[in-house]
């Protein structure tokens, strides 16, 4: 009975040694195959630091450059001054002698009958010209009688045209003579352009004009042709 006994318990035991055997090789097997709950959150650490680093190295990339500072405070480039147009000197001497050419042509235009001679004093504005004389014709032959004994007149002085423009079409006719200018309208193209009112805050040269040249006239415009 007692020889039973032990062969029984110890076939319990060494039931119980499989068994253990078995569970240990179970966990075992589990260990090896799947890694611990550390190691996946080392992975997991491992991932985050990774992505974050790679996030902060783009967000470093897209920053702007920083401006490097320049040394030595003030900078010693020197700043040019604004450049400014040389004035333009006249001799009093040429001025006078210029004036009195401008008079002499519209003396001239009086001469074939002009109407209403002006001449303006433009030196002091710095314009392209000194002087600008404005004179009406009444009819489209009067304003090219007035334009040729104009050519004619400063000529025989020496100082011929330098250019002329509108010739033939009787309604407005330039005469550039450098220093001055003079301009022969159609009287009613004149009252349309009103080219005086252009200059109105220059000085007008007093010329020595007829009765007859003003519109005061009540024939002065088409009684004389």
């Amino acid at each position: 009975m007692k020889k039973t006994q032990r062969s029984s318990s110890g076939g319990g035991a060494g039931k119980k040694v499989n068994q253990a055997g078995k569970t240990g090789t179970k966990t075992g097997r589990a260990e090896t195959g799947r890694p611990s709950a550390k190691k996946l959150a080392e992975k997991a650490a491992r991932r985050t630091d990774g992505t974050d680093r790679a996030g902060r190295g783009q967000a470093a990339a897209r920053k702007a450059p920083t401006r490097i500072p320049v040394r030595g405070g003030k900078s010693k480039v020197k700043t040019r001054a604004p450049l400014e147009a040389p004035a333009q000197t006249r001799n009093k001497s040429d001025l006078g002698e210029t004036r009195a050419l401008a008079v002499a042509a519209m003396e001239a235009a009086l001469d074939k009958r002009g109407l209403e001679p002006v001449l303006i004093d433009v030196s002091a504005m710095g314009s392209y010209t000194d002087f600008i004389g404005v004179v009406s014709g009444r009819s489209d032959r009067q304003v090219d009688a007035i334009a040729e004994n104009v050519c004619a007149v400063m000529k025989a002085s020496g100082r011929p045209p330098l250019g002329r423009e509108g010739t033939g079409t009787g309604r407005w006719t330039l005469l550039d003579f450098g220093a001055f200018v003079v301009h022969v309208f159609y009287h009613p193209v004149r009252e349309f352009y009103d080219l005086e009112s252009l200059w109105i805050e220059a000085p007008r040269v007093k010329l020595d004009v007829p009765p007859e040249a003003t519109l005061a006239q009540p024939d002065a415009l088409y009684g004389a042709l």
